[in-house]
């Protein structure tokens, strides 16, 4: 297996919408032999919504893992410095997450796993979950598509009638964006339709 002893980041930011299909993807990547250890920001560890309690999510990522969450800044720091991790996955990606992370801002335990991961030259890949990708946020992707050991999972409008700048990545393909991008290649197409 392609993944099997690889060290993979996951991070959750807050897109609860998507967590389903996300811990189902977490799930499948877990069966690759990969080591995964959860890396959660702020709103993900504390907002309890209609989707889900935050401290059901933590324990969820924690039992399918085996590993304790990240979800201090201290925490994610080392993530660079001491080299732990082989690849980032950002999943769900917010559009809040997608702006920060576009213009180098980091004030979440995501944001600094995924700064600190960069300068070891090692891929970012981001699944984008964001009800405006297609508005105020497509500068973002776009600066993003251009960033070096950044790579996305296909991604497409989710509702085109009712949210027609919505866009949501394919958590089924997951799996085959992260390992591409270890080999710095991206996924294609990006962009897909239904």
């Amino acid at each position: 297996m392609i993944l099997s002893g690889k060290r993979i980041g996951f991070a959750f930011t807050g897109s609860f919408c998507t967590y389903d299909k996300v811990f189902q993807a977490l799930e499948n990547l877990c069966k690759t032999e990969a080591v995964i250890t959860p890396i959660f920001s702020f709103q993900a560890q504390s907002i309890d919504s209609r989707f889900g309690k935050a401290q059901d999510f933590l324990s969820r990522a924690k039992e399918i893992t085996g590993i304790n969450p990240i979800t201090t800044i201290e925490e994610a720091e080392p993530i660079g410095p001491q080299g732990l991790l082989d690849v980032v996955i950002i999943a769900p990606c917010t559009g809040n997450t997608l702006a920060k992370l576009s213009h180098g801002i980091v004030d979440s335990p995501v944001l600094m796993a995924a700064k600190s991961h960069l300068r070891n030259n090692r891929p970012v890949v981001i699944a984008v979950s964001s009800n405006d990708s297609l508005s105020t946020n497509l500068k973002n992707i776009g600066l993003l598509l251009n960033t070096k050991n950044i790579y996305f999972v296909p991604f497409k409008q989710d509702n085109p009638l009712a949210k027609p700048n919505s866009m949501v990545a394919n958590m089924d393909l997951m799996k085959d964006t992260i390992e591409l991008s270890l080999e710095k290649e991206q996924i294609q197409p990006i962009i897909f339709s239904s």
